[in-house]
Formats: C-alpha cells, structure tokens, sequence
C-alpha cells in the first residue's frame, strides 16, 4: 500500500481544519439566533417563538457533540502545532460554551412562557432591553474575535462584561423595590430576574470565548487577569 504523501496529508488535514471551523461558525449563528428569538418572545409576550426556541436547543446539543468529534480526531490523528493546535483545543471549549449559551437562551424563553401566563402584570424594564443588546453584541463580537484570531476585539468585548454586571445589579434593585412595594408582583419579578442572571450569564460565556480568542491570536492567558 502506497504511503500517504506529505503534501497530500497536509491537503486533508487543512480541509478538516476548515470543515470544523465551519461548523463552529454554524452553531455560532444557532446559538446568536436562539439568544435573539428568546429576548424576542420576551418583550413581544410570543409564546410561539418562546416554543421554537425551546425545541431549537437539540440542534444545538447536536453540533456540540458533532464538533468534538471533529476537534478529537484532528487531535488523535494530526499532531498538530502552535495555533492549529490552539485552534482545536479552543473550538472544543467554544463549543461547549456556545451550547451553555444555547440553554441560557432556553431558560430565557422558559421564564417568557411563565410570564404570559402570569397574565403579563410586569413588564421588563429597559435595563433589561439593555443588557440583551450589550449581552447579544459581546457574543457576536467573541465570536467574530476566535474565528478571526483578533486578540484586540477579544479584549474589548473582555472590558464590555462590567457594564452588564452594573445593569444586572441594577435590574435586581429595580425589581426588589417592585416586590416591598406590592406583593403580587413577586413572582414576574422573580421571572425577570432570572432573565437578568441568565442574560448576565450569556455576557460571561462571551467573555470565555474572548479570552480564548486572545489566547488564539497571542498565545497569550488572560483569564482573571486581562487589564495586565
């Protein structure tokens, strides 16, 4: 049997790095949609699109596994090095961010259902609106930070997490004054809450994948420590 030859190796071994960034990019686009269908059938009170966010987590388990299947046998069967080998090891811990992503997009619309059942007697304050949007922005920002292996998007979106801490803490001081003042609002305010905490969430995976761009493009670690 005639051995492989080098340049055919390399060939096949930059298709499959290709095909399972691909991939990546595929649940990064699942996993944007559901956060942005979740907040949907949050402010318009949609039960419908809270459903379709509901059932759409399979695919994104799915893609999960697919994608660590692709990563591990790259690994097993091609050594690879330097940033190819960071690339790998980082798609595998992106993935498994963007499919935490996936289940926070679920609780989001788990809380919408619950909340037009509720009959709708609170609605969601605007620092809530806002920590979607910063929290949906930071996600495509890390996204596009590790696929493009830019360190400096990476750090920014790394910065951006604060300000979403500050509006959570906000949203939290907001809805206990709902609460001591009437008590029939405590459960939608404990409803928005956990949108609050499940959003916050989403801007820390982002934060992840950040880190783990820089690391990409640097060869650098900033977890816990990124102003240094």
């Amino acid at each position: 049997m005639r051995a492989v030859e080098p340049a055919t190796g390399f060939r096949h071994f930059h298709n499959e790095l290709a095909q399972l960034k691909q991939r990546l990019l595929d649940m990064s686009v699942e996993a944007e949609r559901l956060v942005e269908l979740s907040i949907t059938s949050l402010l318009d009170r949609d039960q419908a699109i809270a459903e379709e966010v509901i059932a759409g987590d399979k695919a994104i388990n799915l893609l999960e596994v697919e994608i660590e299947q692709r990563a591990v046998a790259l690994l097993a069967l091609q050594q690879p090095m330097a940033r190819d080998l960071r690339f790998i090891v980082g798609t595998i811990k992106v993935s498994s961010d963007l499919e935490r992503v996936g289940d926070h997009a679920v609780n989001i619309s788990e809380s919408a259902v619950r909340l037009i059942a509720d009959g709708g007697r609170l609605t969601p304050s605007p620092e809530i609106e806002d920590m979607a949007r910063r929290a949906k922005s930071m996600l495509s920002d890390a996204l596009d930070a590790f696929t493009r292996a830019d360190g400096a998007l990476g750090r920014e979106v790394c910065k951006a997490d604060d300000a979403v801490d500050a509006l959570h803490n906000s949203v939290f001081r907001i809805l206990l004054t709902h609460m001591m003042a009437d008590p029939r609002t405590i459960t939608p305010s404990l409803e928005l809450l956990l949108v609050s905490r499940n959003l916050e969430r989403v801007a820390d995976l982002a934060t992840n994948i950040s880190e783990d761009a820089v690391y990409l493009a640097e060869g650098k670690q900033i977890k816990h420590h990124f102003e240094d």
